[in-house]
């Protein structure tokens, strides 16, 4: 027995020794990693003249900055998320540290570092995916390196001034959209929800090479009803897209806490996106359509089904540029067309500028000459970008998040003047912003749909002016928020339109 528990003794000194020198070797090499981290830190500090954050957003919480969680899924709900930035900005400055959800952000006014000239330094990690993944996969919103690189190869050849200026399709769409708008100005209507029906079908469309069709199925269905409202009996594919973003905004605002609650709507929306997405593709018998004839319109969706047969990719890149297609253009038009309903004197400088076509529609050339147009259209993405936020990890060193608001960039008084807050278009007759100005991004990541989205707006734009003497705003409230993949207004854009009388 004594040789036994001797035995068994030496065995646990051994166990001991062995934990001990575990441990001892994994201080060590902790040690050598964190030292090492600090030289490269130094090295590149004394190289770029880098100075520390001096400002520290003062988390109640400062391990997991569970307040900042909690505090922005509070003003997302209340619709005043972006006004709660604007003001950790005016109160902590333009750069300052920040705990949120175990990340550690720096936030920032934009920065030519993180977007241009370091552009390969910063991607989107697993900021990205672990709360747009279950949605957009790995397409090109989620994507880096070579996958982005693909992804937007792809893409461009869509977005070329050929493919652009035909703009007889648009028409066609904007047709069914003035067949469903009252001009006598006794109904009120929602021109937001149909703005969202017109983008996706144009959309969808211009993408795919057939539309989804949600402007003709509301006007068999029966068309608006009163109070700004429209019938949804329709509505499915629309409806999921809108609980299938909510889904993954929720996700990025709580972080991992996400996951300690299940959330039925949003997966079941995510699930149903995402078939329909798929049936959508496999309608088009991509099979038969493997090869274009010389001078064919370039359709993105044969193009990819020639690149790739995988399923899973397809599906990744229709629904990023899909959301994108629709959300973009729709959030802006909806938000100009909120502040025109109650500016009068913009919308008579807008009539007088559209007069000049003499009632002729828009061709790609004559838009590029409405300049009060564009400036309204800048004004807007100034001072309601549709994309309202965004954020960085840095891919080398310490995988810190760099986040800013757009928001708040546009709202600063040095760039914009102590009016910065107002709408106010004629600033863009002498305004040549830089890195100050970022509705579509910057840099090698800038968005490849900006010129579509904005003849889009512009064509749109026009086409309502011509159409219509007068609008009038239903809606007795300022803009309030509605922050998902893009920001638009919360409560829609209730207004009464006035036909131009024959």
């Amino acid at each position: 027995m004594d040789l036994n528990n001797h035995t068994a003794k030496a065995a646990l000194v051994t166990r001991r020794q062995l934990l001990l020198g575990l441990i001892v070797a994994l201080l060590l090499l902790w040690t050598a990693r964190r030292t090492n981290l600090y030289l490269t830190r130094r090295r590149f500090k004394q190289q770029h003249g880098c100075r520390p954050v001096r400002k520290r957003f003062r988390n109640r919480d400062p391990i997991l900055g569970l307040d900042a969680v909690w505090g922005a899924v509070q003003r997302g709900q209340a619709g005043t998320m972006l006004e709660w930035l604007h003001w950790r900005n005016s109160t902590y400055g333009p750069t300052f540290a920040a705990r949120m959800g175990l990340h550690l952000p720096g936030s920032a006014g934009g920065d030519a570092a993180v977007l241009a000239t370091r552009f390969h330094a910063f991607g989107h990690g697993d900021t990205r995916t672990g709360s747009f993944g279950p949605l957009l996969g790995r397409g090109i919103f989620v994507s880096d390196g070579a996958r982005w690189h693909e992804s937007r190869s792809l893409l461009r050849p869509n977005f070329a001034r050929e493919q652009i200026a035909d703009l007889a399709q648009l028409e066609r769409h904007l047709g069914l959209f003035l067949s469903l708008v009252p001009g006598s100005g006794d109904i009120t209507i929602d021109l937001q929800t149909l703005f969202f029906r017109l983008t996706i079908d144009t959309a969808s469309e211009f993408l795919f090479g057939t539309s989804v069709d949600s402007l003709r199925a509301l006007k068999e269905s029966g068309g608006l009803i009163g109070n700004g409202g429209t019938k949804t009996s329709d509505s499915a594919f629309a409806e999921a897209m809108n609980d299938a973003q909510s889904d993954i905004l929720l996700r990025a605002r709580l972080s991992w806490f996400y996951h300690l609650q299940s959330h039925p709507r949003g997966a079941a929306a995510v699930k149903f996106f995402v078939d329909e997405a798929v049936r959508q593709r496999e309608a088009l018998d991509l099979e038969k359509s493997g090869s274009s004839a010389v001078g064919e319109k370039y359709v993105f969706l044969r193009e990819l089904a020639k690149a790739t047969k995988d399923r899973k990719v397809i599906r990744d890149e229709l629904l990023n540029i899909l959301l994108a297609g629709r959300d973009t253009t729709a959030s802006l038009l909806s938000n100009l067309f909120f502040v025109l309903a109650k500016r009068p004197d913009i919308w008579a400088k807008l009539q007088a500028e559209v007069a000049g076509l003499e009632g002729r529609l828009p061709t790609y050339e004559t838009l590029k000459n409405l300049k009060y147009v564009k400036y309204c259209l800048n004004e807007s993405l100034r001072l309601h970008p549709v994309v309202p936020l965004n954020n960085k990890q840095a891919m080398e060193d310490t995988g810190t998040v760099v986040a800013w608001s757009v928001y708040t960039l546009h709202r600063r008084r040095e760039y914009y003047g102590d009016d910065a807050d107002e709408f106010r278009p004629e600033r863009w007759e002498t305004l040549r912003p830089s890195w100050e100005y970022l509705p579509f991004n910057g840099g090698p990541r800038i968005c490849v749909g900006q010129q579509y989205a904005l003849t889009e707006a512009a064509y749109v734009t026009t086409r309502l002016i011509q159409e219509f003497e007068r609008i009038e705003s239903r809606d007795p409230g300022p803009w309030v928020e509605s922050v998902g993949l893009t920001v638009c207004s919360r409560n829609g854009t209730k207004v009464g339109l006035y036909r131009v009388s024959s």
